[in-house]
């Protein structure tokens, strides 16, 4: 999940033609359909296999899902997208980077940052989650969580937690976070103690580098880092439920030296829309899932 600090810079979106290859066009009716990857690196790393091999299989045991492409909408290529939440018409978005770390309001349609708080250098910013007009934010080895209010931003509390912090979600109840492992813990949102935890399996195999988290009709989204996977998690068990592949989102011709991994999932639940971006990405992708062929 984690890159070296880079130099960013920010691009002007302007008029990009996205030639889409892993996802079509073409949008089916619904959104979330019930019920080039970086292959070298998911090669390099044998925990991953479990899930591959699964997503290659001629007949999986889970479905694999691919998108089509709804719209494309601006975002900022300085931007590297830690956590990312869809409410009331707008994006609140979580960036990292040590010197570089953020919350930000911003605006669906143009890109537009419409209110930020820049975090203290040595903090390097991950998940984000809002519960009951609050919003929570973890940072990635400094094992500090922020809580801010919802609306003015300011900084209300602070809270502690065990190992790192990569995503962060909620399923209106609890904090659900990962830490970049196959496990999955569950918090109190008032008093931040682990009520449990799951370990996210494949046919009993952990599935390790879980990323950013949504929660999604009663199922945990997860980016699996480092590559363009998304798992679909029963959130009771831990068992995966189906994969998203969404290789060639981004096409090589919108990229430039500082386009970092697919992370960013946010849903919006009353007007059934998925939304999905990357670490230094120019573009935000609105997707309608359906099953690959």
């Amino acid at each position: 999940m984690k890159v070296l600090s880079h130099i960013l810079r920010f691009f002007a979106f302007g008029i990009v033609l996205f030639h889409l290859t892993g996802c079509g066009r073409n949008a089916p009716s619904n959104t979330v359909v019930s019920g080039q990857s970086n292959s070298s690196f998911v090669q390099s790393h044998p925990e991953l296999s479990a899930l591959l091999d699964e997503t290659n299989a001629a007949a999986a045991a889970f479905p694999i899902y691919t998108c089509d492409v709804v719209a494309v909408r601006p975002h900022d290529r300085s931007a590297s997208t830690q956590g990312l939440v869809f409410l009331q018409g707008i994006l609140l978005e979580s960036t990292g980077l040590n010197g570089q770390s953020s919350l930000r309001k911003v605006d669906l349609e143009s890109g537009n940052v419409l209110q930020r708080i820049d975090l203290p250098a040595h903090y390097f910013a991950e998940g984000i989650a809002v519960l009951n007009g609050t919003i929570f934010q973890l940072t990635w080895q400094n094992k500090k969580g922020f809580v801010y209010d919802l609306e003015s931003f300011q900084l209300e509390k602070e809270f502690s937690y065990q190992g790192e912090g990569w995503g962060l979600t909620t399923d209106g109840h609890w904090l659900i976070m990962s830490d970049g492992t196959d496990q999955i813990r569950f918090l109190d949102p008032a008093t931040f103690e682990e009520k449990r935890r799951i370990t996210v399996l494949v046919h009993g195999r952990p599935v390790n580098l879980l990323n950013e988290l949504e929660y999604i009709r009663g199922e945990l989204f997860a980016n699996v880092w480092g590559t363009d996977y998304v798992v679909r998690i029963d959130p009771v068990t831990g068992r995966v439920l189906g994969v998203v592949d969404f290789s060639g989102l981004l096409a090589p011709r919108n990229r430039d030296e500082d386009t970092d991994v697919l992370n960013g999932i946010a849903y919006d639940a009353i007007g059934d829309r998925l939304f999905v971006t990357g670490k230094q990405w120019p573009a935000l992708f609105e997707v309608r899932l359906k099953l690959k062929n």
